[in-house]
C-alpha cells in the first residue's frame, strides 16, 4: 500500500478517515459537463472481511440522494412538460390531498421544505404498515405551520412528491425514475432495493440490523422506505460513484428527454426568500460556501453527498458507508466539507 504522501489529494483525505475511524471506505469521482476528471476507492468494503478492498464500481445504498436521483429529476419532467403548476394548491388538482391540510400546500412548498409538515416520519408508530393507511395518514396530518411561514426539512415532503408524481402520470415513482431519468442518462448500475445476491455481495454494507441479526446489505437502511416495499421518495435507491456522476453531468447539461437545463437552473437558485436556511428546489447551498460559490449539494444518512455547481461546471460526488461505524454525522461531515472545499477550489 502506497504510503499516504504519496497520494493523490482526495485518496490522500479519504485514506486518513478511514485510518481514523470515520467510515470502513470511500468511493470518489469529480468532473465536469463532458466526463470525470478524478475518482478512486479507498478503505475496504467490509471490516468483518479485511482482505476486500472499496472498489470504484461497489453499490451504497445512497439514503435521501434518493430525492433528487428520481423525486426531483422525475418533478422536473413534468413541470417542463406542463404537468404540474409548482404555485397551485395541491388540493386543487390531486382528490387524495383535496380537504386535508396538505391540501393548502403547493408543489413548491414541498420542493423547498417550506410547506409545514411534521418533521419526522414515525410512520409505522402512527400510521401502521398497511400503505394506504401510511397515505391516508401523511396527507390528513395537520401542518405544525402556515405553508411558506418556514424552512424545515422532513423525508415527508419527498414522500408526497413521490405520490403525487404516481398520481399525475398513472405510474410508480420507481418506473418512472428507471425510465425518465435512469436510462436516457446511462445510469445502468443504479436500481431500487433490495438487491439480488450478486449485487449485494458487492454492495458496502450498513447499519446491524436487529430483527434480521445481521448488518444491511442490498436492503435499504431507511425504515420507512423498508415499509413501503423499499422504493419511495424518502430512500430506496443503490447506485455507485460514476452513475452519480453521469447523473450530475446530466444537471450541468442536461441531454434530451430528461429534465431540462431551465429545471436545472430554477432548482439551484434560492427560492426560499429570506427565509433561514437557504433552500433551491430539494438542493441547498452547500456548508461553508457563499452566494458567490454557487456551489449545492445533497447528503444521505448513510454516509453519501454529491455537489454540483453550475458557477464553475463541476460536481463531485463522495459515497461512503459510515453508519456502519456510527450515527454520530460530525466526524464525516469535517471530511466531506475538506473534500467539497478541494473539489471546487
Amino acid at each position: 500500500m502506497a504510503e499516504r504522501s504519496d497520494l493523490p489529494p482526495y485518496a490522500r483525505l479519504l485514506a486518513a478517515a478511514v485510518e481514523d475511524g470515520v467510515c470502513p471506505g470511500a468511493v470518489w469521482a469529480v468532473g465536469d459537463p463532458p466526463g470525470t476528471r478524478s475518482a478512486g476507492a479507498v478503505g475496504v468494503l467490509d471490516p468483518a472481511r479485511p482482505g476486500e478492498p472499496m472498489r470504484p464500481d461497489t453499490l451504497f445504498d445512497v439514503a435521501s440522494l434518493t430525492k433528487i436521483l428520481t423525486v426531483w429529476a422525475v418533478t422536473g419532467t413534468l413541470v417542463d412538460a406542463g404537468k404540474l403548476d409548482l404555485s397551485m394548491p395541491l388540493g386543487a388538482f390531486w382528490p387524495a390531498a383535496a380537504g386535508r391540510p396538505v391540501g393548502r400546500v403547493t408543489a413548491h412548498h414541498l420542493l423547498t421544505h417550506t410547506a409545514g409538515m411534521p418533521l419526522r416520519a414515525n410512520l409505522r408508530f402512527l400510521y401502521g404498515s398497511d400503505p394506504q393507511d401510511i397515505r391516508d395518514g401523511v396527507l390528513s396530518e395537520p401542518l405544525r405551520h402556515p405553508p411558506g411561514a418556514a424552512v424545515a426539512y422532513t423525508d415527508r415532503a419527498a414522500l408526497v412528491l413521490g405520490w403525487l408524481t404516481e398520481h399525475l402520470t398513472g405510474r410508480p415513482l420507481a418506473e418512472l425514475a428507471r425510465e425518465r431519468v435512469w436510462a436516457p442518462l446511462g445510469m445502468r448500475e443504479t436500481r431500487w432495493g433490495p438487491l439480488p445476491p450478486a449485487e449485494a455481495a458487492r454492495c458496502a454494507p450498513t447499519e446491524y440490523d436487529e430483527e434480521t441479526g445481521r448488518r444491511l446489505r442490498g436492503t435499504v437502511h431507511d425504515f420507512s422506505a423498508r415499509l413501503l416495499g423499499g422504493a419511495c421518495g424518502i430512500a430506496g435507491v443503490f447506485t455507485t460513484a460514476g452513475d452519480t456522476g453521469r447523473f450530475l453531468r446530466g444537471v450541468l447539461s442536461p441531454p434530451p428527454g430528461t429534465f431540462s437545463a431551465a429545471w436545472t437552473e430554477a432548482s439551484l437558485r434560492v427560492g426560499t426568500g429570506f427565509l433561514d436556511p437557504p433552500r433551491g428546489l430539494l438542493w441547498h447551498p452547500a456548508p461553508g460556501t457563499g452566494p458567490a460559490d454557487d456551489v449545492w449539494a445533497h447528503f444521505g444518512f448513510t454516509g453519501t453527498a454529491m455537489w454540483v455547481s453550475p458557477a464553475r461546471a463541476r460536481w463531485a460526488v463522495l459515497l461512503t458507508n459510515r453508519l456502519y461505524v456510527t450515527r454520530d454525522p460530525a466526524p464525516l461531515a469535517r471530511v466531506r466539507e475538506a473534500f467539497r472545499a478541494h473539489a471546487f477550489a
